[in-house]
């Protein structure tokens, strides 16, 4: 079942001579559960197409479906409403709140649509970032790598329908990258969540079943890896 439907995507700046289409004319789909990566060079519109999916960005024409609904049509009211509860947004900069505990981060997004915490869900989280002894931590007293998994819990904690992951470990040195992909491994293996990551490094994007090759805003290969089926495929049985 697909979860997203990208149709005849575009997004320009400028005009006439200046033009610049950072996005164009890009159209694909996404089902539901997926671990999908978008790889490409910096300046290749990668990330423009993520901000757009993710409604953080409007584009010039085409089509967003997600979860069967065209968010191009949503006034700004619905727009926010969608990031909240549809989607996940997992920065390269972390975006935590300062003032707020890890524990706070984490639940902020049902905070703000005034839903109840699923206390059990929430441990079981905490316990999977390896963030246990950190509840109480300010964003300040932690390392970047703890920064970006509190980040990832604040995106899984809603349980929204997609995670978009905008270059996650392109603030963090490798040992502390890796670990962040493990972690969108596991969250992907453990609640079939689906995942969109943005990357320029293509060890990170092989860790995807799907890898999107993204240039001067177009897609020009888009391939599924038969070793990660076969994995799959293997842990099934």
């Amino acid at each position: 079942m697909s979860i997203l439907e990208v149709r005849n995507l575009s997004k320009s700046y400028g005009k006439g001579d200046n033009l610049v289409k950072a996005v164009d004319d890009v159209s694909f789909t996404v089902e539901e559960g997926d671990f999908v990566a978008i790889i490409g060079a910096s300046g290749s519109g990668k990330s423009t197409l993520l901000h757009m999916i993710g409604g953080v960005d409007n584009p010039s024409s085409g089509e967003i479906i997600v979860d069967g609904e065209d968010i191009t049509k949503y006034n700004s009211d619905k727009l926010a409403i969608f990031r909240r509860e549809k989607v996940g947004i997992i920065y390269q900069f972390y975006n935590l709140i300062p003032i707020l505990t890890v524990q706070e981060n984490i639940t902020l997004p049902c905070d703000l649509a005034k839903k109840e915490i699923n206390q059990e869900y929430l441990k079981e989280l905490i316990e999977m970032l390896g963030l246990s002894d950190r509840v109480k931590h300010l964003p300040n007293q932690l390392s970047g790598g703890q920064q970006q998994r509190v980040a990832i819990g604040r995106a899984l904690f809603g349980q929204p329908k997609i995670i978009l992951a905008d270059e996650p470990t392109g603030n963090l040195d490798k040992k502390a990258g890796d670990e962040i992909v493990r972690l969108l491994e596991v969250a992907h293996a453990k609640y079939r969540q689906t995942i969109i990551i943005v990357t320029h490094d293509i060890s990170i994007a092989q860790h995807a079943q799907r890898i999107i090759t993204f240039e001067d805003g177009k897609i020009i290969k888009d391939e599924r890896r038969e070793e990660h089926e076969d994995s799959d495929e293997a842990q099934s049985h």
